[in-house]
């Protein structure tokens, strides 16, 4: 079920958000087939990248983490996504009544956790760190999760196209001062000496 709703939102992907809405998916439902798992991805993939591969800046020797200091960064990005999805969840379901939307609580977030279907698949370029490559396939992945919420919105809150453009608007706002915020506390976390460690 899971790997057919994904494949349903690239190839599909309004019919995807109707079936996904007649799902009535609860929350740890949600978790369990859908963000448990893909979560995983880049976390999985960002330890194997940082510690097997390194990257380069410029010609030098490519930099690598330590074992132990990418486990500690990779269970915390985990659980940062994990978290990540509940609260944009929740704040779409915060924001729904100014749109004229009465979505459950459960709705938001499985809108949440499938809008960001194409960022945990991106991640696995990170098994391989090179920025130019994350680049050239991270954009559009991230162009790509914009097209879906504002399709997705206005399915799963059962609002006119009007709406449901300023409620994505809205929503997109939210998550990217969310980011900031995830910056702002990964840098406090560096400041208090958990900064990575890297290979010599």
């Amino acid at each position: 079920m899971v790997l057919q709703h994904i494949w349903g939102l690239f190839i599909n992907p309004k019919r995807e958000w109707e079936a996904i809405r007649d799902d009535k998916c609860t929350i740890g439902k949600c978790y369990a087939m859908h963000v448990l798992f893909l979560a995983a991805i880049p976390a999985i993939s960002g330890y194997i990248g940082t510690t097997q591969f390194g990257w380069q800046i410029g010609v030098g020797d490519p930099i690598k983490l330590t074992p132990e200091s990418a486990a500690i960064i990779a269970v915390l990005y985990y659980l940062a996504m994990l978290v990540g999805v509940f609260s944009i969840g929740w704040m779409i379901h915060w924001m729904a009544g100014t749109y004229g939307a009465k979505p459950l609580l459960s709705q938001c977030v499985v809108l949440a956790a499938y809008t960001a279907t194409p960022l945990f698949l991106i991640g696995l370029m990170e098994l391989y760190p090179v920025l130019w490559l994350n680049m050239v396939v991270g954009i559009p992945a991230l162009a790509y999760t914009v097209y879906l919420l504002y399709i997705g919105v206005p399915i799963m809150m059962g609002i006119s196209e009007d709406r449901g453009f300023l409620f994505s608007s809205a929503v997109l706002g939210v998550g990217l001062v969310a980011f900031v915020a995830l910056l702002a506390v990964t840098a406090l976390l560096w400041g208090m000496g958990l900064e990575p460690r890297f290979t010599r």
